[in-house]
């Protein structure tokens, strides 16, 4: 078995996630009673309310502190992965699992960073939008046509098929409609706070790389996929980069899925709520044996069942 570790993006947060875990693991608990932040997270996650639990300075921190309490649940258990990668957020995250920052660290890290990216979409009238049913040429055209009415991108190469677009209003919505002329099945306008992972986000990736000029990056002790990159950090590249790079850039899922594919990944465990990635796995290489864990039932299962496959 070649395991790899993933995890879930901003979107798949929603309130009462990590309580089961609190109330059963110390080690979980530990976690949302430390985490260093401004807010209480551990009643914004059990109890809500929902609005605030979505805004991003919150999401992003109660999303890491999750996952990081399950990836050491997981670690306790004698199950770690050779391979992680994250869908935005969600690399650091996997950072973390690689030992590339300590648990405050990383909950402090996308704390600032969930603020700079609220600061960043501050006044502009953005959107995102997924498309549906159209490859990657055809939309980027659409985009390239649309780009007379503002800045609008391909931000998100999510599996075959599954596309996100985002940028300024108005040339996101006229992309929408030229990608439906080339042939696109759908397209969803997506509720979000800002143009992610769009050129609009330098001023986060500005923060960021000032802020990670304060930290230090210890060494990777497993392969990270990168986001902005689409499978591992090359020879010349920095970490502090790359993070700083992906805020404003395309995320390539669909590409790290297909090179953990071609580096033998045959199972993958989803952490965070929801099953989002999981399902772009199917989408992109379903010979991947996928779980996920959201609850306790979800962690005992999985515990169970790669304990089986590996004995």
């Amino acid at each position: 078995m070649k395991l790899a570790f993933v995890y879930a993006g901003q979107g798949s947060q929603h309130v009462g996630m990590g309580r089961d875990f609190y109330q059963e693991y110390p080690e979980f608990a530990n976690i949302f009673d430390h985490a260093p932040v401004d807010f209480d997270l551990k009643q914004l996650c059990f109890e809500g309310p929902e609005e605030q639990l979505s805004q991003t300075r919150y999401t992003q921190p109660c999303m890491v502190a999750f996952a990081l309490g399950v990836t050491g649940l997981l670690y306790k258990e004698g199950i770690r992965p050779e391979i992680a990668a994250g869908l935005s957020l969600g690399e650091y995250s996997a950072l973390c699992a690689a030992g590339v920052f300590s648990r405050g660290t990383a909950i402090s890290t996308v704390a600032l960073r969930g603020k700079a990216m609220e600061e960043a979409a501050k006044g502009l009238d953005c959107g995102m939008t997924a498309v549906l049913g159209l490859d990657r040429e055809k939309l980027q055209s659409a985009c390239d046509r649309a780009a007379e009415l503002g800045t609008v991108q391909i931000c998100n190469y999510n599996c075959p098929g599954q596309l996100v677009i985002g940028g300024e209003k108005a040339a996101v919505d006229r992309a929408g409609e030229l990608a439906k002329e080339l042939g696109a099945k759908r397209c969803m306008p997506l509720k979000v706070s800002g143009p992610f992972h769009t050129r609009l986000m330098k001023p986060a990736g500005d923060a960021l790389a000032s802020y990670f000029k304060r930290i230090a990056f210890q060494p990777m002790s497993l392969p990270v996929y990168f986001n902005c990159k689409g499978g591992p950090a090359g020879p010349d590249d920095s970490i502090a980069a790359l993070l700083e790079k992906q805020v404003q850039s395309p995320v390539y899922w669909e590409d790290t899925i297909r090179r953990m594919a071609e580096e033998g990944v045959d199972t993958v465990v989803e952490i965070g709520p929801g099953k989002t990635l999981c399902g772009f796995f199917k989408k992109t290489a379903p010979e991947i044996k996928t779980y996920h864990i959201d609850t306790v039932a979800d962690f005992r299962a999985v515990v169970s069942a790669l304990k089986g496959e590996s004995a």
